[in-house]
């Protein structure tokens, strides 16, 4: 509060200014909504940021190729990293002496990380799983490792992210409904222990829903999340700070997943950010958004980055055609990225296929602009309540046609 004061010689006049209070950490205030689709503010330890929002992944503490400013400077607003590699490599009791995984990377912002739980259960051929949890054959060195829910919390509460996320087991597709239930099952058996053993403060857990492609699965695991954090509260603990949506884009086609997708979320809490994991694809989180997601996150741009693949306007870009050999145009001149603003497509050509890490940075820092730039321009249309119009002028354009 800020006070000023007047005064005359035969009166004083206070004149006080009240300063809106700070939000509560992990608030998430929803700023308005469209249709289903939502626009939002998320408070965090290290910040509060805006939903629709694309999440770049740092896999090892680090998006390939670009550095902490970078990433600000591009739009990024979180970054998300992985329990399991990091665990291994350099090992979390090892981040947690640097202070926590923002110091070790130098980055300030918000970070969320994974479980680890899509990379142990990928791993099929080197892992055991049980009801008390999972043992596996680590990667690096091939030392054997046992995880418990409780164990996987203290790794990250170690590695001190401002969003943790519950140990899961994702189902491949196909699979057997079977399968799948079971999954879905061991998945909130986990999630109730996760929740009941997180503490850290200023580290909010994330429950995770699962089902594959069956409607009811997913139905019941989100009634299977709110009973334990019912319980959890009742008990003295704490609330998910918001679900993830997993098993969706390990195989099945977009349509399949938009099936359930959209009444899956709408069962979901409305005061908590919906977070569909490991999805990239700019159609897919535009299509996304407009039923009701507010988060996502994918390797896509800046794996295909490397590979030598751009977004654009126009839709995916090849940088290894040789049409782009004597193309001194800007890469996409409908993007305001520091890429597009100096460099030709003939110099990033050159670069890709001279195997150049440069050709590869550039094009990731590309690609990550392209997509926070998306989830900008999505908020816009849902503040001014026109995101379904937004969607259509998305899906006649020529990029929808090519993701």
């Amino acid at each position: 509060m800020r006070r000023e004061t007047t005064s005359t010689s035969s009166t004083t006049t206070v004149v006080t200014e009240t300063v809106p209070p700070t939000p509560p950490l992990f608030a998430y205030a929803l700023d308005a909504t469209s249709g289903a689709a939502r626009a939002g503010t998320y408070q965090t330890a290290h910040g509060a940021f805006t939903t629709p929002v694309f999440m770049p992944v740092g896999t090892s503490a680090t998006v390939k190729g670009l550095m902490p400013e970078q990433l600000r400077e591009i739009g990024a607003q979180v970054v998300l990293a992985n329990t399991y590699h990091l665990s291994q490599r350099p090992g979390d009791e090892v981040v947690a002496e640097a202070g926590d995984i923002h110091a070790f990377m130098g980055y300030d912002g918000p970070i969320l990380t994974d479980s680890g739980g899509f990379q142990i259960f990928s791993l099929a051929d080197t892992r055991t799983l049980d009801d008390d949890g999972v043992s596996f054959r680590s990667i690096y060195g091939g030392d054997h490792v046992r995880w418990t829910p409780e164990e996987n919390m203290a790794i990250q509460e170690r590695l001190g992210a401002d969003i943790a996320m519950q140990l899961d087991q994702c189902a491949p597709y196909p699979a057997t409904r079977e399968f799948v239930e079971a999954a879905m099952e061991l998945s909130l058996r986990w999630g109730k222990r996760c929740l009941s053993a997180h503490k850290r403060p200023d580290q909010t857990l994330f429950g995770i829903v699962q089902g594959g492609m069956h409607l009811d699965l997913r139905l019941r695991s989100v009634e299977g999340l709110l009973a334990a954090e019912r319980e959890n509260v009742a008990a003295g603990g704490r609330r998910f700070g918001g679900f993830g949506i997993g098993g969706y884009s390990v195989g099945e086609s977009h349509d399949m997943m938009f099936e359930t997708l959209g009444l899956c979320v709408q069962a979901l809490p409305e005061d908590r950010p919906r977070y569909l994991m490991g999805v990239g694809n700019p159609t897919t989180l535009v299509r996304a958004i407009g039923v009701g997601i507010d988060m996502f996150d994918c390797v896509l741009p800046t794996r295909t980055a490397r590979m030598g693949t751009a977004f654009s306007s126009t839709g995916r870009m090849n940088m290894r055609n040789a049409r782009y050999t004597r193309d001194f145009g800007p890469l996409d001149p409908a993007c305001e990225c520091p890429v597009c603003q100096k460099y030709s497509r003939a110099y990033l050509r050159h670069l890709v296929k001279q195997g150049e890490m440069l050709g590869g940075i550039l094009l990731s820092v590309h690609n990550i602009f392209y997509l926070t730039n998306l989830m900008a321009r999505a908020r816009e249309a849902v503040l001014a309540d026109d995101y379904d119009e937004f969607l259509a002028e998305w899906m006649a354009s020529p990029a929808a046609n090519d993701y």
